[in-house]
């Protein structure tokens, strides 16, 4: 399936000059949605893993999904003050100032392989934060996944260290 056109773009969303790529045609779509997930497990290929975390919100839809068919824990990445136990945290740097994800402190074990996925790689630094914190942690971040990447943004220099896969490019 051709899940390019199910990728929506809006323009100057959610800022001026910015072409935002919406999801919601695909998650709209449940042939597109089951296929979306076949593909990202076909990229993943047959690497044991034994959490899925996602970033959210976005990364939750296929996150949760993902960590369903692999049979594995599914751990949420959330903005600070969202989680409701004991978290670490780790800030990182944006094109316009500073922000901070937060896991929970017991979510990942000792030598846990962990698939991290969220929705768009644009310029990598959510996902690199993302790494930090499982790292801290003491998993291994089997791979980086994503729906689809922003070529023109190299997010993948910030995640050179890492497993990077994504389904669609644009």
């Amino acid at each position: 399936m051709d899940l390019y056109k199910f990728i929506r773009n809006i323009d100057d969303f959610p800022k001026e000059g910015i072409r935002f790529k919406d999801i919601t045609p695909l998650l709209a779509n449940s042939d597109a949605m089951e296929d979306c997930v076949r593909q990202l497990l076909k990229i993943l290929g047959d690497q044991k893993i034994d959490k899925v975390a996602a970033i959210e919100s976005r990364g939750f839809f296929f996150g949760t999904l993902l960590a369903q068919q692999l049979d594995a824990g599914f751990i949420p990445i959330r903005k600070p003050g969202k989680l409701p136990y004991n978290t670490i945290k780790e800030t990182y740097e944006l094109e316009y100032g500073t922000d901070t994800l937060e896991i929970h402190s017991d979510a990942i074990l000792k030598g846990d392989r962990v698939l991290l996925h969220d929705d768009v790689l644009a310029t990598g630094g959510t996902m690199a934060a993302a790494c930090r914190l499982i790292e801290k942690l003491g998993g291994e971040v089997v791979q980086c996944n994503f729906m689809l990447e922003i070529e023109a943004l190299n997010g993948v220099l910030k995640l050179q260290n890492q497993n990077v896969k994504s389904l669609l490019k644009f």
